[in-house]
């Protein structure tokens, strides 16, 4: 049951082409916006995934946390050359992190411009992303043991086809994920069918959820997936910076208990 549940996961998540010119993203794209005190996101350009024929939209964004002039650097959009610049105003990348087996994509060209940084990615990167990664990495593979542990908290969670690992930042109560809970806005979607896919999907705003098809790669793991929600929430994240759609700015504690209700 699980692996069907796996397999058609994978079905529906192929990457397809970057689209740039869209309602659906966040501008000014591809320039640091600040969150809160070493935070920042950066809103980049629109991806289209999904299986042929039925490609999904989606808006991409990466969160810059600094400390001590060490940039860490989560979920990596396209390094333009003014982005480079801001970039190292506020100080050097360190880390590189893929949190996930799905975002990975602008992770070689990070690597390339800023050799001297580790990079980090999820369980199953290297395989789905089939020969881009051809360089040293570090297995996100634990919860603790990172030279970010002392700013940053890590948390796997651990799935069948999917392992997300979230990250928080404990000086700013900032919570990073990616596709763990996506929150796409009705006005920023102007087509109707798309909006039915993602009502369907439980990803529309302002009740964004953990995709459905997502939810079925941890039906096995459904337990240790409630026991991970719980530890965000003890967390008490005063925001929550996701990926796709629309951040939660304030109450993430509230978000995360409204996002997992399904699941709680």
């Amino acid at each position: 049951m699980a692996e069907r549940a796996a397999t058609r996961v994978r079905r529906s998540r192929s990457l397809c082409v970057m689209q740039t010119s869209t309602p659906f993203v966040y501008p000014p794209l591809d320039t640091l916006k600040r969150v809160a005190n070493d935070v920042w996101i950066v809103d980049g350009p629109l991806i289209r995934f999904g299986p042929p024929g039925l490609k999904m939209p989606f808006p991409t964004r990466m969160t810059v946390i600094r400390q001590s002039g060490a940039l860490f650097i989560h979920s990596p959009t396209p390094l333009m050359p003014d982005l480079r610049t801001e970039l190292e105003a506020l100080g050097q990348p360190r880390w590189i992190v893929g949190p996930n087996r799905l975002h990975y994509w602008w992770i070689p060209d990070w690597h390339r411009a800023f050799p001297g940084a580790d990079v980090y990615l999820a369980p199953r990167i290297v395989e789905q992303a089939r020969g881009r990664i051809d360089f040293a990495y570090r297995p996100l593979d634990r919860d603790q043991g990172y030279s970010w542990d002392t700013f940053i908290t890590t948390l796997r969670v651990a799935g069948s086809f999917m392992t997300e690992v979230i990250f928080f930042h404990q000086p700013s109560r900032t919570l990073l994920a990616a596709d763990l809970i996506e929150n796409f806005e009705t006005e920023k979607v102007p087509f109707l069918w798309v909006r039915g896919l993602m009502w369907l999907g439980g990803v529309l705003a302002p009740d964004g959820q953990m995709p459905r098809d997502m939810r079925l790669s941890y039906r096995g793991q459904r337990a240790a997936l409630r026991q991970a929600v719980k530890r965000m929430i003890a967390l008490a994240p005063d925001r929550i910076i996701i990926a796709h759609g629309r951040w939660f700015e304030s109450d993430g504690t509230a978000q995360l208990q409204r996002a997992f209700r399904w699941l709680l």
